[in-house]
């Protein structure tokens, strides 16, 4: 064999190699720093996106997280604005790659108070407030029920109605975006993202795990018939099991029918 074809072989082989362990699942480090300071920041958590699976940085910044190449990692803590990155293959062949996280201000959100004609005499005020009746949803998992709209007992009319009116706002979201939702099963799996979960209240992970935006949750609970107190003070892995009950609903319906 000729010397040139020798090499020409190893060259081809190391190649390939590369081709398939850049292909492979492996795992890639990092550091995570303030963009103004250059200080190392703890406790941020990292998820990756494409694969469903997250850690957070240690006391000096690091972090290490499966991934390949083209999978988008989001890194998001509180006080500082949440980015997402794509895995690059000189990444993966060099890792300690820095991220650096910028902060952000916090604004109070106005709250705005509305007169109910009260008159300080219980007699008569009590015509004037409207009385609901209050229902309550179980979510499996979690020790306690929550109160959900008044038409709660149309919940189930109201995901059958999208099965049949592909207009309607939860066929377009769960019909037509099928491959973000089916993470939710992953999403409920994994001890990693449901710890996550569990202390926020932003709404920013799951959007950005499920490709959408945060008001389009809000929504899509809403036309599951949960109540605005239940979205507004519920945490991210109480959404997460909400919606996944919605969606679970949806499927064992639309295959039905």
């Amino acid at each position: 064999m000729r010397k040139g074809s020798f090499y020409g072989i190893i060259l081809i082989v190391t190649l390939l190699w590369t081709v398939i362990s850049f292909g492979q699942n492996q795992k890639i480090s990092g550091v995570i720093i303030d963009s103004g300071t250059d200080k190392p920041i703890d406790n941020v958590n990292v998820l990756n996106l494409s694969r469903v699976i997250g850690t957070i940085s240690n006391e000096k910044g690091e972090f290490e997280i499966f991934a390949q190449t083209n999978d988008t990692l989001y890194f998001s803590f509180l006080g500082y604005k949440p980015i997402k990155v794509r895995v690059t293959n000189d990444w993966l062949r060099f890792q300690g790659t820095k991220i650096a996280l910028t902060q952000t201000a916090f604004a109070l959100e106005e709250v705005s108070v509305t007169s109910s004609r009260l008159t300080g005499y219980l007699e008569i005020d009590a015509k004037y407030l409207k009385a609901e009746p209050s229902y309550r949803y179980s979510i499996s998992g979690l020790p306690k029920g929550y109160e959900v709209g008044s038409a709660a007992p149309n919940a189930m009319n109201r995901i059958i109605g999208s099965i049949f009116n592909p207009a309607d706002l939860l066929y377009n979201f769960f019909g037509r975006k099928g491959k973000q939702f089916r993470k939710l099963k992953q999403m409920k799996e994994s001890d990693e993202i449901r710890n996550l979960l569990q202390n926020k209240f932003d709404r920013e992970t799951l959007a950005a795990l499920l490709q959408l935006e945060k008001v389009d949750i809000d929504e899509i609970l809403t036309r599951c018939n949960y109540s605005k107190e239940f979205i507004q003070t519920a945490n991210d892995l109480q959404i997460l099991d909400a919606m996944s009950s919605c969606y679970e609903e949806y499927k064992v319906l639309k295959r039905d029918n």
